[in-house]
């Protein structure tokens, strides 16, 4: 689901108020302090604007959060879809930590979808970039970092209404079966931010070779989320809650923050309670929203290993 950025502004009458304060405490300074401030931000904003007209800023942004931990940028076809990826595969001979991203910016306002849905802050891929795993792929969603002519199936419904319809699932999962051949024989643990936690799911209950299930912030019941915050229903997509039953025997955790308005940790739990708790678990993190930095929180998240009952379970 799309977030709005909101900028906060303070009244002009407290801000010089403030200016008062600070001139009294250090003379001089303020100006000098205020020249550098505004030479900042009109640097940042004509740095803003040339990334977008450009249309380099998101892309970069990728770029520098992959790049110094060795994930790879590439595009793979999967007949339905041009897929961006990034991944860093380097013991053939051992699993993969695959992550499929989330929404993206679908949405600009409540009403006016975005016409373009790669993401502003790629925070599946900033998990993927915090996993210290020898084998680490990252899959973009359709229509998300990769040239829309490459993709001339991509359109609004593909990052609304369809986000998540069959022939969506049918390409992140083609594009999940080419990783796997880049380590035969080897499980995949799937993890997924908001709506690729959902993706997630649809994926596995299509595959035999997953390991584990991880999402954060995962959009589990989409049918629930719509109505939770009375927007239209998805009829072309496919509900990740009514595969539950298809994935109750996979090791799942799935992780949602305490102030998380968007996916509210009710959402995971009644996932869980549809799959049944002998594999599936919901743990909810503290002083985190849905558009929070999970990345920070990563590592430590980790160590809390997907089991099924009667297996020990990380702390």
């Amino acid at each position: 689901m799309g977030l709005i950025s909101r900028v906060a502004t303070w009244p002009a009458s407290k801000l010089a108020v403030a200016d008062a304060m600070y001139e009294r405490r250090e003379p001089g300074r303020l100006s000098r302090c205020r020249r550098r401030c505004v030479a900042v931000a009109a640097y940042l904003l004509l740095t803003a604007a040339f990334a977008g007209c450009a249309s380099l800023d998101r892309n970069a942004h990728a770029d520098a959060l992959a790049a110094p931990v060795g994930l790879h940028r590439q595009q793979i076809d999967t007949g339905n879809f041009v897929l961006t990826t990034f991944s860093r595969i380097t013991r053939p001979d051992e699993p993969i930590d695959l992550y499929i991203e989330g929404d993206g910016l679908a949405w600009i306002s409540r009403s006016e979808p975005s016409l373009d849905p790669t993401p502003r802050d790629a925070t599946g891929l900033a998990l993927a970039a915090a996993d210290p795993a020898p084998n680490v792929a990252y899959v973009a969603r359709p229509c998300q970092f990769t040239p829309m002519e490459q993709n001339p199936r991509c359109g609004v419904p593909y990052w609304t209404g369809r986000r998540f319809a069959p022939d969506v699932v049918a390409s992140m999962n083609d594009a999940v079966s080419q990783f796997a051949a880049r380590a035969p024989g080897q499980p995949i643990n799937l993890i997924g931010y908001s709506g690729g936690g959902a993706l997630a799911v649809l994926v596995a209950a299509r595959r035999t070779d997953v390991a584990s299930i991880r999402t954060v912030a995962g959009n589990l019941d989409d049918e629930f989320v719509n109505r939770l915050h009375h927007v239209s229903p998805m009829p072309e997509s496919e509900n990740p809650i009514d595969f539950a039953d298809r994935v109750a025997s996979i090791a799942q955790v799935h992780f949602s923050g305490a102030g998380d308005t968007v996916v509210p940790p009710e959402v995971a739990q009644r996932f869980v309670a549809a799959a049944g708790e002998r594999c599936a678990q919901a743990r909810t993190v503290a002083d985190v929203s849905h558009d929070g930095d999970w990345s920070a929180y990563w590592p430590r998240l980790l160590t809390i290993s997907p089991r099924c009952s009667g297996e020990p379970h990380g702390q």
